[in-house]
């Protein structure tokens, strides 16, 4: 009688009510489990997508449109450039301890509902910095405004990856390159030309107009699927896990913002900050794994994909932000160029990623996704290498070319290994995941601002130290150079031979200065590219996939 279990008599019996008690219920769980995963918003996706970039988009480009303003800032809060950039710490250490603990703000509020605050709140705080009077209160406000943004990014790719299916998430995150990859770089240029032809203020008050529309936008678009809307509210706090994470980065980002301003280790107060970051992260990382109701569920690190994208992500953004504030620092400092200027050297770049990146998310169906980040980590490489033809006469056009060549890399990474990364990630996990994911890129972006700037002082100091020795009169060149330029002084400006001398040799000392300094440039770009090329064994480890859904084939 076995076989009127699968005989359609029997089946229909049981469609038509045949199942008595649990077995009932158990029916009912499996028709409502596909109902939820076949979910699907009301509004069209698309709009969705643009909508919640945008709001991260606004919040991205905060982290960088205020480096150009600090010195307008200082003056206009009388107080010293070394204060004023504490504006930039607060944003920084508020908003890398927001990250990772996003997640947890979403289940206890509602994701929809925290986003929105989190939207209304940077806006209304962006308008406070624009009107502060004092340099405490702009500190304040920026560290609130810090606060509230570091919730945007994570729910921005939650959202993302619950509204689109599988097959569609490589283009939906396209639309989250721009600003993610596109904000860092604009930042610069859009900073200096308000700040040059307006004040500082219209940065942060800039804000206010498009954190209204977005917040009405994700109010009538965005909606929680069921599953968010199952776990909210049921969430225990868990305190110690929220002030470890807030003890090790916050930590963490005071070291990395303040260090080469106070001679890194060489100072008492990085030491102990350092010391801090150390024993908070690793004690968050030993409490999230021992306890059963993380602050963030670290499990999703067990996912090869995830872990490999995490590490992938951290390495593009140690690149991408610290090539972000090279290549202006040397326009602005070697060459002379004014802040804007500087900036334009970066936005033909910016606008190749723009249309570069669709083309990528077209080609994702049809080629294995890791092989596109393997391309991107060779021509990044490729292109750092290029940079080895900086001299101190570069011109703009080089330069761009120079920049555009490593924005054409950056176009193949950012949408491949976010896709990757998501690829097997179970759906109970994705705000989880998108919390650490977000918290790697952007701790790892402030570790190469930092770690850039600091390199180049470093190797300054070592290729002068080597040019040095030719800088005598021992050595035929510099004496024959030094009398050639001292002969040209005589000869120009008439001054008698001892003074025409002292110039020369102060003509030769800036020139000595200056082939130093560019020396140091080479090889901080050699270093990245170096970097660059032993991240390429990794991306084999990725899944063989493509973007389409399918896992490994």
């Amino acid at each position: 009688m076995s076989t009127t279990h699968g005989s359609p008599a029997a089946s229909g019996k049981r469609r038509n009510g045949g199942d008595r008690g649990n077995g009932g219920s158990n029916r009912r769980d499996r028709a409502s489990a596909p109902r939820d995963d076949a979910w699907r918003p009301s509004a069209n996706p698309w709009v969705i997508a643009i909508v919640v970039t945008l709001a991260a988009f606004m919040e991205v480009l905060d982290t960088t449109i205020v480096n150009v303003a600090l010195p307008h800032i200082a003056g206009t809060m009388s107080a010293s450039y070394d204060e004023a950039t504490w504006t930039l710490t607060s944003y920084l250490v508020a908003n890398g301890i927001v990250l990772p603990i996003s997640a947890f703000f979403a289940r206890v509020l509602g994701r929809k509902r925290y986003f929105v605050i989190c939207i209304i709140a940077f806006t209304v705080c962006s308008f406070l910095c624009g009107i502060a009077t004092d340099l405490w209160q702009l500190i304040v406000f920026r560290l609130l405004q810090g606060f509230f943004g570091g919730g945007l990014q994570p729910n921005q790719q939650s959202i993302i990856l619950d509204t689109f299916p599988p097959a569609q998430r490589g283009r939906a995150f396209s639309i989250s390159a721009v600003a993610i990859v596109v904000a860092p770089v604009l930042g610069p240029t859009l900073g200096g030309w308000i700040t040059d032809n307006f004040t500082w203020r219209w940065v942060f008050l800039l804000n206010v107009p498009v954190g209204i529309l977005t917040s009405i936008a994700v109010m009538q678009l965005v909606e929680d699927p069921p599953w968010e809307r199952k776990r909210t509210g049921k969430v225990s706090i868990d305190y110690i896990g929220i002030g470890l994470i807030s003890i090790g980065l916050g930590c963490l980002q005071v070291m990395l913002d303040r260090g080469e301003d106070d001679d890194w280790f060489g100072s008492n107060f990085i030491r102990l900050f350092a010391v801090l970051a150390v024993l908070g992260i690793c004690g968050a990382i030993a409490w999230l794994l021992y306890t059963k109701k993380p602050v963030v569920d670290l499990r999703c690190l067990k996912d090869r994909n995830f872990a490999l994208g995490c590490v992938s992500i951290a390495v593009f953004a140690v690149i991408l932000y610290g090539s972000a504030v090279l290549v202006p620092q040397l326009a602005q400092q070697q060459l002379g160029y004014t802040a804007t200027l500087a900036g334009l050297v970066l936005s033909p770049g910016a606008v190749l990623i723009t249309l570069q990146i669709p083309v990528i998310s077209r080609l994702m169906p049809y080629v294995q996704t890791r092989s596109l980040v393997t391309i991107g980590f060779m021509l990044m490489a490729l292109a750092l290498v290029y940079a080895h033809t900086l001299t101190p006469d570069i011109d703009y056009a080089t330069l761009v070319k120079m920049r555009s060549a490593q924005s054409i890399a950056i176009g193949f990474l950012f949408v491949p290994i976010t896709t990757l990364a998501y690829l097997t990630v179970p759906q109970r996990l994705h705000n989880d995941a998108s919390a650490l994911f977000t918290m790697c890129r952007n701790v790892a972006g402030s570790i190469g601002i930092s770690l850039s700037t600091a390199l180049i002082r470093e190797r300054s100091q070592a290729r002068m130290a080597h040019l040095a020795e030719h800088m005598t009169p021992l050595s035929q060149n510099y004496s024959d150079a030094l009398q050639r330029n001292t002969q040209a002084v005589m000869d120009y400006a008439g001054q008698p031979r001892m003074q025409a001398m002292q110039t020369a040799t102060g003509h030769l000392y800036q020139t000595f200065v200056s082939q130093a300094t560019i020396l140091a440039y080479v090889d901080v770009f050699a270093m990245l590219s170096i970097f660059c090329m032993l991240c390429i064994p990794l991306t084999f480890y990725f899944s063989p996939a493509k973007a389409s859904g399918g896992g490994a084939h």
